[in-house]
């Protein structure tokens, strides 16, 4: 019986999942990270991540004394930027997914003739949550570092080093970096327009890829015995849709964690471009995934626990209790959740969130309803951008720590007009991985095999047919106040650079 160990590293968390080859969860063990952010900036130290990574590993073997770990696979945030010198150190914070800091150097990137033919090849719009504009970012504000950086890497790539010695990457991460599929090179001309050496990225593989056995440093490290065999996954939100189960044509899988990956299964070969979401092939399986990840989704809740119940003894069963007192609207209170900016679909780094329409009458009640709700609306914005390239979206599975609160899943239901299936286990980006490394090893036949051992519905719910109608005017008042403040919100953004110098915080979680 094989045994696979997942290292999932997610926004807030760092876990050790342990499965056996029939998908029966094992052990785990987790630890909280921590987040420094301000206005711009969102970091975290990946020197934390290692640390961290041996104490849950050690505690999720404990119980295992003497069996061996078979496959050890790694997946986390993707478009994660850490640079490390020629010994593998870090040379500083590593800049997570929703840091905005490289909002001036993607605009450069735009404007470099050489990045047209890029978009033409890829698609993939530049944004400063990817990976170039965070690198040029680093060359133009920390030039020093960027002569010591020996490779510029995800979370994953740097956590692989970290137990193999090797500096590589997934294919799925690579495209972060605006790497071409099709060609399966990075952009040389526009990375040389740059100024960025090829040689400081990391060496692309497919997910499945067997990389080596651990090293025995890192076996020390981690408690592991025996000689675990590395096998390279990818990133998060592509794990947690394979987690999901989602096999069928238009199925979707909804994983909120502190971020919302909305994604669709599709076996069309034409369908029409789009640069709200990304369109990712996998030629192997003969489908693709189409969707993409915004800036929050359970963290959403999060902010409202900390903003609002942070006095209760059982904040989320107080916070699901009050919202469901509330009638769908929220008494005509509508929230824009974009506390980070956000990313697909709108891809608007100057947005922030917004109660609109509040009056003297609402309390915190209609406050977290209206939050709950804009759950909803974010996931019917990716509905409609996904559906604009043909895809026409069915079930929706649904897993991830919000999924554990029933009326936000109803709330989902009500709003998208489609069935929402809760899964068993909601740790799907952990199930995914071990997917991924049990069937490329030759473990399971497939994916679909894979999944039927792995992945199970706990619940279905139905939307109501009234409540939707209501809400498709709810949520026609939802789009138009983002619209209209649009404009506004690059007007604060650039107030602030004027009159506000940089502060840092720390965080529990986002």
């Amino acid at each position: 019986m094989s045994r696979v160990l997942v290292l999932n590293m997610g926004m807030k968390s760092i876990r050790s999942i342990i499965f056996d080859e029939s998908g029966e969860k094992l052990d785990s063990y987790a630890l909280p990270l921590t987040t420094q952010l301000n206005e711009e900036q969102v970091m975290q130290d990946p020197n934390e991540w290692w640390e961290k990574a041996r104490i849950v590993v050690r505690a999720s073997l404990k119980n295992r004394i003497g069996q061996p770990i078979d496959y050890i696979t790694i997946t986390a945030s993707s478009s994660c930027l850490v640079y490390v010198d020629n010994s593998g150190n870090a040379l500083d914070r590593c800049i997570m997914v929703s840091d905005k800091r490289a909002r001036a150097e993607a605009e450069e990137i735009r404007q470099c003739p050489a990045f047209s033919k890029v978009l033409e090849k890829t698609g993939l719009e530049m944004d400063a949550c990817l990976m170039l504009p965070k690198i040029l970012w680093v060359k133009n504000h920390q030039p020093d570092k960027f002569a010591k950086t020996a490779k510029f890497l995800s979370p994953n790539d740097f956590l692989i080093w970290k137990i193999t010695g090797h500096y590589v990457t997934d294919s799925m991460n690579a495209q972060k970096y605006h790497y071409d599929l099709k060609e399966n090179d990075y952009p040389k001309e526009l990375l040389q327009s740059l100024g960025i050496p090829r040689e400081k990225l990391p060496e692309v593989q497919e997910p499945g890829t067997l990389i080596g056995e651990i090293s025995r440093q890192a076996a020390e490290e981690l408690g592991i015995c025996g000689k675990a065999k590395v096998v390279i996954s990818t990133y998060d939100a592509i794990c947690s849709f394979f987690g999901s189960g989602a096999s069928r044509e238009g199925e979707a899988s909804d994983a909120s964690g502190t971020v919302t990956a909305f994604r669709a299964y599709t076996e069309k070969t034409n369908l029409k471009q789009t640069r709200k979401v990304y369109t990712q092939p996998f030629s192997n399986l003969k489908m693709k995934i189409v969707g993409g990840s915004n800036n929050l989704g359970g963290g959403l809740i999060e902010w409202v626990k900390q903003c609002y119940y942070l006095k209760e003894q059982y904040p989320y069963e107080v916070m699901e209790k009050e919202a469901g007192e509330v009638m769908p609207g929220a008494g005509g209170l509508v929230f824009l959740p974009y506390l980070l900016g956000e990313r697909a679909p709108i891809w608007d780094n100057n947005a922030r969130g917004v109660f609109f329409g509040l009056e003297r009458t609402h309390t915190r009640k209609d406050m977290t309803r209206a939050v709950f709700e804009s759950t909803g609306f974010i996931d019917l914005d990716m509905i409609r951008a996904i559906e604009e390239t043909g895809v026409e979206i069915g079930t929706i599975k649904l897993s991830g720590g919000l999924a554990r609160n029933l009326l936000v899943a109803q709330i989902k239901a009500d709003i998208t007009g489609r069935v929402v299936e809760i899964l068993e286990d909601f740790e799907t980006t952990a199930i995914g991985a071990a997917m991924l490394a049990l069937t490329a090893q030759g473990v399971c036949a497939d994916m679909k095999e894979a999944a039927g051992r792995f992945v199970k519905v706990r619940m279905s719910i139905n939307p109501n047919e009234r409540k939707n109608r209501n809400y498709q005017q709810i949520y026609k008042l939802y789009q138009e106040s983002y619209r209209k403040m649009k404009g506004l919100f690059e007007e604060r953004m650039e107030m602030l650079d004027r009159i506000y110098s940089t502060r840092e915080i720390a965080i529990e979680n986002l």
